[in-house]
């Protein structure tokens, strides 16, 4: 295995596009630093540069069909960047997953097949 790309896999292994990315990540040879977020939340630090990463706002990294969205009334533009990251750090849930970092970019693989896009050249 391909130890010398750094690889990190924000992951939730109970959902299966999250899994899927893991498998495509593996059958390339690599092996990513898996992170449950669930039971190792990110930083608020963490979250703000993952979502710098896609190129997008906090907005890109929540995770809409999380039970705290609906609840909480998120979809309402009214919530700053700084209040989205209050609730991610209160809600591990709504982080959106699998979130994967390489050198060559940051990408919330929704499709799994979207890691291909920032995996090194086999």
């Amino acid at each position: 295995m391909n130890t010398t790309t750094p690889i990190t896999l924000f992951h939730n292994p109970a959902c299966g596009t999250s899994r899927n990315t893991l498998a495509l990540i593996r059958e390339r040879g690599l092996e990513p630093q898996v992170i449950e977020y669930l039971k190792t939340p990110p930083s608020r630090e963490t979250l703000k540069q993952l979502a710098a990463g896609t190129g997008g706002s906090v907005r890109t990294i929540v995770r809409t069909k999380a039970a705290p969205y609906e609840e909480l009334g998120l979809a309402d533009p009214k919530w700053s960047d700084e209040q989205l990251l209050d609730f991610m750090e209160q809600h591990p849930i709504l982080l959106n997953r699998p979130i994967v970092v390489t050198p060559l970019g940051t990408r919330v693989c929704r499709p799994a097949e979207t890691v291909l896009e920032i995996l090194p050249p086999a």
